[in-house]
């Protein structure tokens, strides 16, 4: 049989591929709750909801969004396990959207607490999260922009500094260009010290953490990579604060 997969020479591909393979693999066989139950009118049929009771059915991509979005289960770590490899191999390919943002998708994550599940559970998640990120740093076009996938893998495993500690370790033309990207994307919302994604825990200590990153590593890096002088001057109002941010030349007049 030929596989439908696009070429996998890269080895961050074939991590990626290895760890679907292996989400599909623990969690073949997973089912909702028997007696699991949501609301008709605002969720969904029981057509559809029987459909979680059953292993292994592929779901139409409006029924996996309907499902995966929900704060109200009774088992939300059982029906987050019965979708998980459809779930994962849809975020790889682009085709999950997240009505307030990619933290979203992460809260999904932390809702279901798989970093408490079994540990050969647990593990294949934390490879996965681990290999998408890998994959989207060396992807010179990833179906999820690098500085949005950061906001869902932070909220998925509740910190930060991992993963912008495995960015220092990518080098290239293309991390770079995804460091540069995710510097103009959040500049705004630093500038007026708040954290540039819809965290629910330890905002403000993700916000002091991911300035500090900028300043120590990213700056620095952005200045080597060549990145325009306007960035890097909005980069370095980080490290200002009060008067002396708001009165330098290069404050942009942003008002909040």
């Amino acid at each position: 049989m030929t596989s439908s997969r696009p070429s996998a020479a890269h080895p961050a591909r074939r991590r990626l591929d290895a760890a679907l393979d292996g989400l599909a693999v623990t969690f073949r066989g997973m089912t909702a709750r028997p007696d699991e139950d949501n609301c008709e009118c605002h969720w969904g049929s029981a057509e559809e909801l029987a459909l979680l009771k059953v292993p292994d059915i592929e779901l139409d991509d409006d029924l996996l969004r309907r499902t995966w979005r929900p704060v109200d289960w009774s088992d939300h770590a059982a029906v987050l396990r019965r979708i998980l490899p459809q779930f994962a191999r849809s975020l790889v390919a682009g085709r999950v959207e997240a009505f307030l943002g990619a933290e979203e998708i992460g809260r999904s994550f932390d809702r279901g607490h798989w970093q408490q599940w079994p540990a050969e559970q647990a593990a294949a998640v934390r490879e996965f999260l681990h290999a998408w990120w890998t994959h989207t740093l060396t992807d010179p076009a990833p179906a999820l922009c690098a500085h949005d996938l950061l906001a869902l893998i932070a909220e998925a495993s509740g910190e930060l500094r991992p993963w912008l500690a495995h960015w220092e370790s990518q080098p290239g033309t293309t991390a770079d260009r995804h460091l540069a990207a995710a510097a103009d994307h959040w500049e705004y919302e630093l500038l007026g010290d708040d954290l540039p994604w819809d965290a629910w825990d330890n905002r403000q200590e993700k916000c002091a953490e991911l300035t500090a990153w900028l300043l120590d590593h990213a700056r620095p890096r952005l200045v080597a990579h060549g990145a325009p002088d306007e960035l890097l001057h909005r980069i370095r109002l980080l490290g200002l604060t009060g008067d002396a941010r708001w009165d330098d030349p290069h404050w942009p007049g942003y008002r909040y």
